[in-house]
């Protein structure tokens, strides 16, 4: 039995020969890539593809297939990947393009003031996040998230703030199910620390209230405290600032709201239990989405819409792609498409620079793996 060094030598050689080998077929590559410029044809060619891991099943020995055909996969995409750059070769739909012409066109700084579309009222945490992200924004409310998309769409407004996700609750879906529907882009995004708190109308007691409002997303991060009010009816309410200015309008004094601290001095309550939130760690995200591309520089971030083929492996290619390409996944969303029988929309939020070389090389050769493919804009987000 040799020992372990002479097999690791072994190892060694036997890779600088797998490498040697894979350069030069990196070589041979670039010559196909010169033969299809001149012939006009396009680079994914999905018959050969199939063929070529096929192939590369039946050369291994049985217990070995499953990971040539892995391995086939892998060098096939790094030859696609390879023409594209080579022939400057642009997604399909033109995506790639229109990043680089939002880049040179989009202003150096982020507008400092701007018309904002929040969902709520006066005090809602997503205006919160507007003050954020712009310094001096004049806010419409909409009584809708959809109202938000469709005030950014019709130009009723020149951005719209809409929160995304939250550190303990998770996504929220129904802003995820509005995409679907809406054209929009992603310019900004932002994370507001959320502080729930118990409002009355003043002379309130804790021991009298009956009825608690909020949001579905504040209810859910503040069960552990609902849990210890037994006798409290919880119900649902379209925001957590709405909640407060329905408690301070009612006139009753055995009804409170989930809510932010400002929304007490806002709307004249009192607070009777301050931080109910289950976790302090407790963050959400917000988005500001606007109705035409903007690319700002330091931009870093990424959002995609895709939809894959029903096929074994789909997902797993796609993955391979980000990780080929060092880029790293931030997120990774499932919703299921309206009217379409178990078919679903995949949200990414990517980590890289839009100025990378791996970006461009991202864009440029997503479109074959996709069934449907959707660009919602690359974005700094302001912590």
């Amino acid at each position: 039995m040799p020992e372990l060094s002479e097999l690791r030598r072994e190892i060694d050689r036997i890779d600088g020969e797998v490498f040697r080998l894979f350069s030069e077929r990196a070589g041979v590559a670039e010559q196909v890539a010169a033969y299809k410029r001149e012939h006009d044809m396009r680079v994914f060619d999905p018959a050969r593809e199939r063929a070529k891991v096929a192939d590369a099943a039946e050369r291994a020995p049985r217990d070995l297939a499953t990971y040539a055909q892995v391995l086939m996969e892998l060098l096939m995409e790094a030859s696609r990947a390879r023409q594209h750059a080579l022939l400057a070769d642009a997604a399909d739909d033109g995506t790639l393009a229109l990043v680089e012409r939002a880049r040179a066109e989009t202003p150096e700084l982020f507008p400092r003031s701007a018309h904002v579309s929040c969902q709520g009222v006066e005090g809602a945490y997503s205006q919160i996040a507007a003050e954020r992200i712009f310094r001096r924004p004049s806010i419409s409310y909409a009584a809708t998230f959809d109202g938000v998309f469709r005030a950014v769409e019709q130009g009723a407004a020149d951005y719209g703030v809409i929160p995304v996700e939250n550190s303990t609750a998770g996504s929220v879906n129904q802003v995820f199910d509005l995409m679907m529907e809406h054209s929009f882009y992603v310019v900004r995004t932002t994370r507001v620390k959320v502080d729930h708190n118990l409002l009355a109308l003043p002379g309130a007691e804790l021991s009298g209230i009956r009825e608690i409002f909020s949001h579905e997303q504040a209810i859910n991060q503040c069960a552990e405290f609902l849990s210890g009010l037994p006798d409290v009816r919880v119900r649902v309410c379209e925001n957590t600032a709405a909640a407060a200015k329905g408690v301070a309008e009612s006139g009753r004094r055995d009804v409170a709201a989930l809510s932010s601290l400002p929304c007490a001095g806002l709307y004249g309550l009192e607070v009777l239990s301050a931080d109910v939130q289950d976790r302090d760690n407790n963050y959400t995200r917000f988005a500001c989405i606007s109705k035409s591309l903007e690319v700002y520089p330091g931009a870093d971030r990424t959002s995609l819409m895709i939809v894959l083929p029903h096929e074994p492996g789909a997902l797993y290619k796609l993955l391979a792609k980000f990780y080929a390409l060092d880029i790293n996944l931030l997120k990774l969303e499932s919703r299921p498409i309206p009217e379409r029988d178990f078919e679903f929309m995949f949200y990414f939020d990517i980590e890289c620079p839009v100025a990378a070389p791996e970006f461009s090389s991202l864009l440029a050769t997503l479109s074959p793996l996709c069934q449907e493919f959707r660009y919602l804009g690359s974005y700094a987000e302001v912590i």
